[in-house]
């Protein structure tokens, strides 16, 4: 667990400062006082729209074997560092760029099988929100099996400004959705950059990400509906069988 997190104004103080993004979540010790340093931390926290909480000395501990100078603060930060969209972007690719959003999955395990099939299923990136949705950390590390190391993991403040930003670069986004009209298996996934938007099991994507999309598909069942990281895997097979069916015959 200590490899996730750190402590202490100075190291928290300038990890804000060149890289804020690594940051998932703040923890400030009730009622610690506060000095010069530790207003600006939760300035800059603020201005990166990084999630503070207040927690106990008590708490703490449980994150840490040996009992350090916390100074008031922990941060529980990424084991690999994010990417910004337009980083993202600006990768060059032979061919059409494939990407997962996820749209408040915040389920580990989910996120690091995810993770794994995406990588396996030859995506290009991971796109997740800064709210609502499961940080890189060290559960999700362990169930990728090593897959976090091979993809890009993008952290978005706003995932609706994120979609329009893919819109404008030629992204058609696909959605799903239990009573859309088209099954998984009928959208040709073959000649455009796309991006597949999954919801949380509880939730689904909300009404905000829906309305953005060009495409909503369904996973028909028999029984009853897959777990998210379950649904996954399943439409994006599909896009690597009919990619893979594509190039084949162009290569006749």
């Amino acid at each position: 667990m200590e490899n996730n997190f750190i402590y202490g104004k100075n190291p928290i103080y300038e990890l804000l400062l060149k890289n804020a993004k690594r940051i998932n979540k703040l923890y400030i010790q009730k009622n610690f006082s506060f000095d010069n340093r530790m207003k600006k931390i939760v300035e800059l926290a603020k201005e990166n729209k990084i999630v503070i909480s207040q927690t106990s000395l008590n708490k703490f501990y449980e994150y840490f074997e040996e009992r350090p100078n916390f100074q008031g603060v922990v941060a529980s930060v990424s084991p690999v560092e994010y990417i910004d969209l337009e980083d993202f972007l600006a990768i060059k690719k032979d061919g059409f760029k494939k990407l997962v959003i996820l749209d408040g999955v915040s389920d580990p395990y989910n996120f690091g099988s995810i993770i794994r099939t995406s990588v396996a299923a030859g995506f290009d990136g991971i796109l997740i929100s800064n709210h609502r949705s499961c940080p890189l950390n060290a559960t999700v590390e362990k169930i990728s099996s090593g897959a976090i190391n091979h993809i890009p993991v993008i952290k978005t403040t706003s995932l609706s400004g994120s979609i329009d930003l893919l819109k404008k670069n030629d992204f058609w986004v696909i959605a799903t959705k239990m009573d859309a009209k088209d099954n998984y298996y009928e959208i040709d996934y073959t000649d455009m950059n796309f991006a597949v938007v999954m919801g949380s099991e509880g939730k689904g994507i909300s009404k905000t990400i829906l309305n953005k999309a060009d495409f909503t598909v369904k996973l028909e069942s028999d029984f009853e509906s897959l777990n998210v990281s379950n649904a996954t895997a399943v439409i994006l097979y599909e896009a690597k069988r009919q990619i893979k069916i594509k190039e084949n015959t162009n290569l006749r």
